[in-house]
């Protein structure tokens, strides 16, 4: 594929993608360490809806940091690749605080209080994927990148992946039939909550 030429347009979008490239792999590495320092610093425990959305997140730190280094910040691929990842978090992120909403999960508090676990997760992980679809879209106004076609390819797939981790998942646990006991089953991991007599 050639290159388009350098008019302003181009210079401007190639500027454009730099800034969404950039915030795009910020956002990725905020999600993945955020994830981990929710298990390495405060000590909870990720359940398998956690796990996958803690492996999205770094399989876009990955690809996000591997496209840039190879292509740098200024290709347009970079969004449409990490894409398909930042849509699946989404969807299980999006599925694990639809079972906290409905009252299926409880989640301990995750960083400085703000919400729990998969909200946080939701939050950032909505905030990347419009992120990477804003870089994917803006690629094919000026650089040649993504097609419409690639982009709804790419949220498709996230779409099948989310789907597939959510049905993958192990079933959750029935409820207990007594309170939780504060010492022997600390409030350190999401779990079905306690529903009373």
């Amino acid at each position: 594929m050639t290159q388009p030429p350098l008019t302003p347009n181009v210079l401007a979008g190639r500027q454009g993608a730099m800034v969404l490239n950039g915030a795009a792999l910020s956002l990725a590495v905020i999600a993945a360490s955020g994830s981990v320092y929710l298990s390495l610093g405060l000590g909870l425990k990720a359940c398998p809806l956690c796990f996958y959305q803690r492996s999205f997140a770094l399989a876009a730190v990955l690809v996000l940091a591997m496209q840039l280094s190879l292509e740098g910040l200024r290709s347009a691929h970079a969004c449409l690749v990490s894409l398909p990842l930042a849509a699946s978090g989404l969807g299980v992120a999006a599925f694990h605080v639809y079972l906290v909403q409905i009252g299926k999960l409880e989640c301990p508090p995750a960083l400085l209080g703000w919400g729990d676990g998969p909200l946080q997760s939701l939050a950032v992980f909505g905030a990347l994927t419009l992120v990477c679809l804003a870089g994917a879209c803006s690629a094919r106004r000026t650089d040649g990148g993504g097609s419409l076609p690639a982009i709804v390819a790419a949220l498709l797939l996230g779409a099948a992946a989310a789907w597939a981790s959510i049905a993958s998942a192990p079933s959750l646990p029935p409820a207990p039939t007594q309170p939780y006991d504060a010492v022997k089953q600390p409030f350190d991991m999401c779990r079905p909550p306690f529903r009373g007599a």
